[in-house]
């Protein structure tokens, strides 16, 4: 129920570092998606205090961070428009912050683990390192598709997307693992889809909107036709220079 608060906070900074302009309709899907997932997992628990500031500063947390990532994605000067540079970037800066931590939580155990460093088994080693690399495979997958959501569109349907996500493991909780949902769940699921669905439209009819006809000078704006057009003039300016070349030959 406290993550639900992620996307309030990435409204907030989105508005801070103003990336979207502060709409009633915006401020209507979010309030529906916060409301409704809040309603969707709510349900008698015993309140943990150290619990709550942990989940509550990593939502505070991960908004600051998506913001931020759609400035370094968006502005052109950088030229990271592309995921994989991005990724380039940003994963060692990652990696070395949760080294740290693994080395701490998880390193011990891990060294003295069978199934890895002190194996005896050859086929449990396969298996198990045949599952990390499973694993990295899609763990690239899902930063490469977050980028390129991110710099495609925006943090906030980032974070929308995966409330989306959410809620279809919560429905899939409770259909497999027998999980009881009441009647208070299911308004807080309409809800979220509602906030979902008016999300989506909105953006459909923005889109539409500026999809009339552009000059051609915005057409340079697009990094891969950049790379392409330059390569192009790049190579007429070769030739030009060999014809010049062949010319001064000929003539002496």
């Amino acid at each position: 129920m406290t993550k639900s608060s992620a996307v309030l906070f990435i409204l907030i900074f989105s508005l801070i570092f103003k990336l979207e302009e502060l709409r009633a309709a915006l401020v209507l899907v979010v309030l529906l998606i916060a409301g409704g997932l809040f309603m969707f997992t709510y349900k008698s628990t015993q309140f943990n205090v150290e619990g709550f500031a942990l989940v509550l500063g990593a939502s505070f947390i991960g908004g600051i961070r998506w913001t931020l990532t759609q400035m370094l994605l968006q502005k052109a000067e950088l030229g990271l428009q592309n995921p994989i540079d991005t990724m380039f970037h940003l994963q060692p800066l990652m990696f070395l912050g949760l080294f740290p931590l693994f080395a701490i939580f998880e390193g011990l155990h891990l060294s003295t683990s069978e199934k890895i460093f002190r194996f005896q088994d050859t086929g449990l080693l396969l298996r198990v390192l045949g599952s990390l690399f499973l694993g990295g495979i899609l763990a690239f997958g899902l930063g490469f598709s977050e980028f390129l959501l991110v710099s495609r569109t925006s943090s906030l349907t980032l974070s929308i997307a995966g409330i989306f996500k959410e809620v279809c493991t919560l429905l899939l909780a409770a259909h497999l693992l027998g999980d009881q949902i009441s009647l208070l769940n299911w308004l807080g699921f309409a809800l979220c889809l509602s906030g979902i669905s008016l999300h989506v439209a909105l953006k459909a009819l923005h889109a539409r909107g500026d999809g009339g006809p552009k000059p051609l000078k915005g057409l340079g704006s697009h990094p891969d036709l950049e790379l392409l057009l330059r390569s192009s003039r790049q190579e007429e300016d070769d030739n030009e220079e060999e014809g010049e070349y062949f010319v001064a030959q000929g003539q002496q």
